[in-house]
């Protein structure tokens, strides 16, 4: 039997109908969200961007995309993917030049398929991650980060892709 007498208001208060005290939630605890569908994710502004680099994402044609560098010696510049495939590395034939010996002459490739766009790595010696995983290819999704070398962009489709023609949701 125990001595409801020695415990504060709060815990007394917290007693289960077994006499057991309910365990107070603590800092350790995990909290388990719902998956967000990948529709939602290509309508919503693209969150921590310039209100220039949001304005150039809603503006992009429904078949294009942009990936905009967060890390790296040109933080902040913008690489439009307009075409059928793009090539980045270190060439300066490149058609995304990234000057640094961490980059392959050719290091990878963005490709247009259908309306997804898929990254490949096409042979570099330190390889091509998306979202910190290595890869060979894969579908590029929004707000990807994709890191060449010491380069890290995030990769912005046109929101009006979804719908064939204006986006979604605009930019406020």
């Amino acid at each position: 039997m125990s001595d409801d007498r020695q415990l504060p208001e709060q815990q007394r208060s917290a007693q289960h109908e077994h006499g057991r005290p309910e365990r107070a939630p603590s800092a350790s605890d995990t909290t388990v969200f719902s998956s967000i569908d990948s529709t939602e994710l290509e309508i919503v502004a693209p969150a921590g961007m310039s209100g220039d680099a949001r304005a150039a994402v809603y503006a992009l044609p429904p078949t294009s995309a942009l990936l905009i560098m967060q890390r790296g010696p040109s933080v902040g510049a913008r690489f439009l993917l307009d075409a059928e495939r793009t090539v980045a590395g270190r060439s300066p034939d490149a058609d995304i030049f990234l000057d640094d010996v961490t980059v392959s002459r050719k290091h990878a490739e963005f490709v247009r398929e259908g309306d997804d766009f898929v990254v490949r790595d096409i042979g570099s010696l330190n390889g091509t991650y998306v979202n910190r995983n290595r890869i060979d290819a894969t579908a590029l999704r929004p707000g990807d980060e994709v890191q060449i070398g010491k380069y890290r962009m995030t990769f912005h489709p046109s929101p009006a892709r979804a719908t064939g023609g204006e986006p979604a949701v605009h930019p406020l």
